[in-house]
């Protein structure tokens, strides 16, 4: 792959005055650098989420979006260290979500200059103003009104993808990723707010969790296509790879959605005075086992042949391989230690760096055509 063709140019035509001077016109460092922290937050909060769960601060903060009734940020002396906790999850959301927000305008930028920049802040702003409105409206109504206010923000950006895509003639790939990214942040805030509204219903906050990992696979994906070659791609390797890299990926999905149903039967319900019921995880966990074994065979299988064949994912198997193996030791580990909540955690995030892993083996199965 040519590093230089790939992503420092982007051939289009500007007129003078289409840009911002301190924005980027080309996929440089700084977008990278941006991408990169993306995706770093996008991790890191699924470690400070299970934090949240896994030490009983699922309902440090009663309220959402402020903390308390009376407070945004959460009071020590009345909510402790559960509080405190909880209440830092909802800044790293924050924080994923304005590196989010960097990334989509440095990418819109570098697309098209200013004109699209332009185009979603005034989305962004109009989406403000009616938040607001419909707030105030809410508010003297008697009604839920910072439901209200996010369900008109995350329609103002969806409104704001759909005719910033519409617009987008170059490296559309790179802008829907980024529209995902930041719409996917700004819908968790509000799974995230129905869980604490709804004590903490394992089905929502199960959801939660897959999110942030899909997530963390979106900007992984991102990562990829900033260093690729656009235009039509063709196959790397034979079809029976991909065929059976494709089924790794079910038994990869069978493994983490079994893992979520099993965590919200178990004893980390995120709050001492919740009680799990339903499902039987101590079945369920020998149900999540039974696909990760076969993930696991399976990995094996594609990276053994991927270095016999020397095929371009070969590489990045080896990294799956690693990854599998680890999670597979700290998934045993953990059942015959009776889920100690460090152990959980770390669970956690390997199996959503697992899936980002994945995620770049399958953009390996193709390449550009000549």
């Amino acid at each position: 792959m040519n590093h230089n063709a790939a992503t420092d140019t982007l051939p289009r035509r500007r007129t003078p005055g289409d840009t911002l001077s301190w924005l980027p016109t080309t996929i440089g460092r700084r977008l990278r650098v941006f991408a990169w922290l993306s995706f770093a937050a996008e991790v890191l909060i699924i470690g400070t989420g299970g934090a949240v769960r896994l030490t009983g601060s699922g309902l440090g903060c009663t309220e959402w979006p402020l903390c308390t009734p009376e407070s945004l940020v959460p009071i020590l002396e009345v909510q402790g260290v559960h509080g405190a906790i909880e209440f830092g999850n909802r800044v790293m959301t924050g924080v994923v979500g304005l590196l989010a927000l960097a990334v989509l305008m440095l990418t819109l930028h570098v697309i098209s200059g200013r004109r699209l920049v332009l185009r979603a802040v005034w989305f962004a702003l109009g989406g403000i103003a009616a938040g607001v409105a419909v707030y105030i409206a809410a508010s003297a109504l008697g009604l839920p009104d910072a439901a209200l206010m996010s369900a008109v923000l995350l329609l103002a950006v969806l409104v704001g993808a759909v005719d910033s895509l519409r617009q987008t003639t170059e490296r559309r790939d790179l802008a829907v990723l980024a529209w995902v990214v930041l719409v996917g942040v700004m819908a968790q805030a509000v799974v995230g707010g129905f869980a604490v509204i709804s004590s903490l219903n394992p089905f929502l906050v199960g959801f939660h969790y897959t999110v942030s990992l899909l997530l963390v696979c979106v900007t992984a994906l991102f990562l990829v296509r900033l260093r690729a070659q656009p235009g039509r791609r063709i196959p790397a390797v034979p079809a029976w790879f991909s065929i059976t890299a494709h089924l790794t990926g079910v038994a990869l999905a069978l493994t983490i959605v079994f893992g979520v149903l099993t965590t919200g039967s178990g004893p980390h319900s995120g709050d001492i005075d919740i009680q799990r019921q339903g499902f039987d995880a101590s079945i369920l966990a020998h149900v999540h086992a039974w696909p990760g074994y076969v993930l696991a065979v399976l990995v094996l299988i594609l990276a053994v042949s991927a270095w016999v064949l020397k095929l371009p994912p070969r590489r990045w198997m080896l990294v799956l391989v690693v990854a599998i193996l680890v999670q597979v030791g700290v998934g045993v580990l953990q059942a015959r230690t009776g889920l100690p909540p460090v152990l959980v955690g770390i669970h956690m995030v390997l199996a959503a760096l697992s899936a980002a892993t994945y995620t770049v083996v399958i953009t390996r199965l193709k390449k550009p055509a000549a």
